[in-house]
């Protein structure tokens, strides 16, 4: 582990998404489409991630802010989307690649499935929230993805 955060080969640019879990997307749904306005702009279902999942959206452009709607498909079985309200929150970065490298470096510890295509068709992978005695970083108890931010939203907060 180093300690050169001069050096860090990333930027975080900003804010890319809040996820909330619970065991009924619907009622959220009233709550953020019906009653404060928000858009869906998609779904997402991963049985291996244990998740039916409705994209919603504020703002425009580098300035959108996804809010992800979650409830697990199996309320049985792992990963519990719905444990923790606010399951995660995703932030945008403008070199993926080099910051999980150079986390990794510095002790971060990461959740398992490395980098991968997520739900929005960004590349993302997650920080994982207990760190242990190999990778004494972690999220603190918040699990959060760093998300791949594409050229416009680098050209726009960069």
């Amino acid at each position: 582990m180093t300690n050169n955060t001069d050096q860090r080969p990333f930027r975080v640019l900003g804010m890319q998404q809040v996820a909330i879990g619970g065991t009924d997307k619907g009622r959220m749904k009233t709550l953020w489409v019906d009653m404060l306005g928000l858009t869906q702009t998609g779904t997402f279902q991963s049985e291996r991630e244990n998740v039916d999942e409705d994209i919603l959206a504020m703002g425009q452009g580098a300035f959108k802010v996804e809010v992800d709607i979650m409830q697990p498909l199996d309320i049985d079985k792992k990963p519990a989307v719905h444990t923790t309200p606010l399951n995660h929150i995703g932030l945008w970065i403008d070199d993926l690649a080099a910051a999980v490298e150079w986390l990794t470096a510095q002790g971060v510890r990461f959740a398992p499935g490395g980098i991968r295509k997520g739900a929005a068709g960004y590349d993302i992978c997650f920080l994982h929230p207990k760190s242990n005695d190999e990778f004494p970083i972690a999220g603190e108890g918040v699990l959060i993805e760093l998300v791949q931010a594409p050229p416009e939203v680098i050209a726009a907060l960069g």
